[in-house]
């Protein structure tokens, strides 16, 4: 069974469906969420995921996400662990902890596959390093874990473009970068008011020129939808100034109004909010402005240039999804390191401290900053893989569960069908002996089809919505 194919019927968006089933729920970075995680899990439970791991003969090199916390300023609507500060000497105080946390990590790691293919530094902003600290991590994740230097490799880093010239991004191609993502959100300068974060277009169109000419392989950009004072129309300038702009990816993410976990949020006033109606419409715009651009839409919310290596992993059922959104590279471990990071060990999930004292004071004591955890039971596993091929193919293969899993996939999830099958009837999803096929009609809520299958969706709302 392979993924649906694209559809100009994506742009058709179902109101009253949205609206009926929408509702808070997670984005499935991971499953379970991290929501699920316990201190219980803590340094001994990863050293024994990893002895697990090295006894594995699939094992392969890991993946890595390196976490930057610092932002000179507070962006209003952000809802990332990040510190805010200008004081070099913290800076520099925490790029030491990383040259360290590195070296536990490559101690754990000892006895098992090296030559990293695919690394990501986000943030916060990663280009609060210096040249000098990025170099020096870079140098220390490649002792430790051996970067592979074939043309496959995926490095990437998340950047402000108010933080960089072309000189810059020609540095950080140097340091071996070949992936780049520009925060832009939106380029309507009332609504970049409102969320603290001015960012003129031409600077934004700028870096983006910039960062080719210094050899970057793939451009992205990140925009949200949901902020106040955005209107379909201001949006809709905003979504064609970025098309003209031909990055190879876009993310146009949903904005979650979560002030009471969020403190900046705060700041954003809720009645300049656009309200659901509007929300629908703002995404009905990027999926009708980058499907007429030439871009095909991938997952719930991402969009490729169609050589891209994201629309290749979609056709050929390789796509992936991890705590950085979708991804090409399968079936790897992931060693996140930096205040609050997540690393995926085989069966098991270890975040570190989200408390920047707390995690330096782990380092300077010699331990990772493991706070905690989940070690996934088979059902676990079971429902992982399921919404995996839910979120990244829109399909799943009942032979290919049954083979990977040892159960019939029906027969396990008898108590799922009854929803699944009202899901059908309103034309979101096909089931049938085979399995399991999204609809371009259920593309929009794909989140509440995984949910499904997600034995621990209870609760209060504590995600964003699903448009």
């Amino acid at each position: 069974m392979k993924p649906v194919p694209d559809s100009r019927r994506d742009a058709d968006l179902d109101a009253e469906l949205i609206y009926r089933y929408g509702g808070s729920l997670p984005r499935y970075t991971s499953y379970p969420t991290a929501l699920q995680f316990t201190p219980s899990f803590g340094v001994a439970a990863l050293r024994e995921a990893l002895d697990r791991r090295r006894a594995d003969p699939a094992a392969r090199p890991p993946s890595l996400y390196v976490h930057v916390p610092f932002c000179a300023n507070p962006c209003f609507y952000c809802a990332c662990t990040r510190v805010i500060t200008r004081q070099r000497e913290i800076v520099e105080r925490y790029a030491e902890r990383l040259l360290r946390e590195a070296v536990l990590w490559g101690a754990l790691w000892d006895g098992l596959p090296r030559g990293v293919r695919q690394l990501h530094f986000g943030g916060g902003t990663p280009t609060s390093f210096d040249d000098t600290q990025l170099a020096r991590v870079m140098t220390a994740l490649d002792r430790q874990f051996g970067f592979d230097a074939g043309e496959a490799r995926e490095f990437s880093v998340e950047v402000d473009p108010r933080t960089v010239d072309a000189e810059r991004l020609q540095v950080l191609a140097r340091l071996g970068f070949n992936r780049i993502s520009f925060g832009v959100q939106d380029l309507d300068a009332r609504v970049q008011a409102a969320i603290n974060r001015e960012q003129p277009a031409a600077l934004s169109a700028a870096a983006i020129d910039a960062a080719r000419a210094a050899g970057f392989r793939s451009v992205s950009v990140d925009l949200i939808y949901g902020l106040p004072l955005q209107t379909p129309e201001s949006f809709a300038r905003t979504l064609a100034e970025v098309a003209a702009m031909q990055p190879d990816r876009i993310a146009v993410y949903a904005y979650a109004h979560l002030p009471a976990q969020f403190g900046a949020q705060r700041q954003i006033r809720p009645e300049q909010l656009p309200n659901a109606a509007a929300r629908l419409a703002l995404f009905r715009r990027a999926v009708e402005v980058f499907g007429a651009a030439g871009y095909r839409r991938i997952g719930m919310d991402h969009f490729a240039l169609p050589g891209d290596e994201l629309a290749r992993a979609l056709d050929d059922g390789t796509l992936q999804r991890n705590f950085q959104g979708y991804s090409t590279q399968a079936g790897q471990d992931l060693i996140g390191l930096g205040m609050s990071a997540i690393s995926r060990i085989g069966d098991c999930y270890a975040q570190n401290s989200k408390q920047l004292d707390r995690y330096i004071a782990c380092i300077d004591d010699g331990v990772l900053p493991t706070e905690r955890g989940l070690r996934l039971d088979a059902d676990d596993l079971l429902r992982r893989d399921v919404i995996d091929r839910v979120m990244c193919g829109g399909v799943v293969d009942a032979e290919a569960i049954s083979g990977a899993h040892g159960v019939e996939l029906w027969a396990y999830f008898a108590d799922c069908l009854p929803q699944l099958l009202d899901f059908e009837r309103d034309g979101l999803l096909r089931v049938d002996a085979d399995g399991l096929t999204v609809t371009p009609r259920g593309r929009p809520l794909v989140r509440n089809i995984a949910r499904v299958f997600d034995r621990y969706a209870s609760g209060p709302a504590r995600h964003s919505s699903a448009i």
